[in-house]
């Protein structure tokens, strides 16, 4: 049975040509990037060519970018370093419930060192409105971080509104873009974003390895201290194959943005009609401004969304119930909850995530197999006390296929 890969919100496939561009700083150029001799100039050229890479796809300059092991530390690093810098002048930082946790622990932490932070409520769609948003932002906000994209439902917001909003209060604005870089048009000059986090992973890149846009002439603080790498901002000798990946992953997405939005919109739209033909399926997130490959539903009565995705797994089919790392958690999606959504149709979600690499015919076998299993796991929900995670062995089998 070949297996279809729809989860690529939680990561994607190495592009081959972004593999290709890696190999050779494995075998061939594995020098430091710090040493002064020929060997790790080599190393220190291809750093310095994928930092302007970057620096070109996001409408930067090179001096702003700086590469990090992913996400959550750029997240990490831009909530802190905007924390620590913006404490004199203020302790009010403003974000959103149905953000990632890479944002709310952070904040939590910030928190238990005296900040106050103002969540505000998402609407239904999963997005902060504008005007919640201005009464939020005070004259002591020194932050206001948004998601570009949300992880759990795809909505993308209007970041540039977001910007105009929080700079009329001398605030920073940062933006949590590792599920929209890539898939979306990002130019951060012309949307006004002071600090941006991105992950290889999300686009064809490899794991382990992201950036942090850092608006000039802010320098961050360091969050890693040591031999003074990233110009003195972040210690720790960088991941030279895995930056070359992820600059020649984020070109090649920008290069063929157009083609592969158009093509993927294609395929959500159809998984869209096609799973909402199934009784009980809702669609979550905006039915239109969401990412080009993402779709995300809530059927009532599974017992559990993981109850779902099991038997999908086992059609040969990967997908999931919400976020990837909260994969293994038995309750529903903050994301969701905080959508207001009743906490028992949050827990029954579904995450499909395309890539350019899927084709229609997976759609719609995927679209099939869901039409298929629902109802029975409806059924054999309605027929149990404890309908929560029971064996895929308790449901009859699906027909084999032809």
């Amino acid at each position: 049975m070949k297996r279809i890969y729809a989860d690529n919100s939680a990561s994607t496939m190495v592009s081959p040509r972004a593999l290709a561009a890696m190999l050779p700083f494995f075998s061939d150029h594995y020098a430091n990037p710090s040493a002064i001799h020929e060997c790790g100039g080599q190393a220190k050229k291809a750093l310095e060519l994928a930092r302007r890479q970057v620096a070109a796809s996001l409408g930067a300059m090179p001096s702003e970018i700086f590469f990090t092991s992913g996400g959550t530390e750029s997240n990490n690093w831009a909530i802190f370093s905007a924390a620590e810098s913006g404490s004199v002048r203020g302790r009010h930082i403003v974000s959103a419930a149905a953000e990632h946790k890479a944002i709310l622990k952070p904040l939590e932490r910030l928190s238990e060192r005296g900040f106050e932070i103002t969540l505000l409520t998402p609407d239904r769609f999963g997005r902060v409105t504008p005007e919640s948003l201005k009464k939020a932002v005070r004259d002591d906000t020194i932050l206001v971080t948004m998601m570009t994209a949300n992880n759990v439902v795809g909505s993308f917001s209007d970041v540039q509104e977001y910007c105009q909003i929080v700079h009329a209060k001398k605030a920073l604005f940062h933006t949590d873009a590792v599920q929209a870089t890539g898939h979306l048009p990002l130019n951060v000059r012309r949307l006004g974003i002071d600090l941006m986090s991105l992950s290889a992973h999300k686009f064809h890149g490899p794991k382990g390895v992201g950036a942090l846009f850092v608006k000039i002439p802010k320098l961050p603080f360091p969050l890693i201290d040591g031999g003074g790498q990233e110009r003195g901002a972040r210690s720790g000798t960088e991941n030279v194959p895995g930056v070359v990946g992820l600059a020649e992953a984020l070109t090649e997405a920008v290069e063929d943005l157009k083609k592969n939005r158009l093509f993927l919109t294609g395929l959500r739209d159809r998984l869209i009609q096609l799973v909402l033909a199934v009784p009980t399926a809702e669609l979550t997130g905006d039915p239109a401004n969401r990412l080009p490959g993402h779709a995300s539903f809530v059927f009532a009565g599974l017992g559990h969304g993981a109850n779902l995705v099991n038997c999908l797994n086992d059609e040969g089919i990967s997908v999931s119930s919400g976020a990837a790392c909260s994969a293994a958690s038995k309750e529903g999606s903050h994301v969701l909850e905080a959508m207001n959504l009743n906490p028992d149709l949050a827990s029954n979600a579904l995450r499909i995530s395309l890539s350019r690499y899927n084709t229609m015919e997976e759609v719609e076998y995927i679209a099939e197999k869901i039409g298929f299993w629902v109802p029975k796991l409806q059924a054999e929900n309605s027929r149990r006390e404890n309908p929560r995670f029971f064996s895929r062995q308790n449901v009859s089998s699906a027909p084999s296929e032809p």
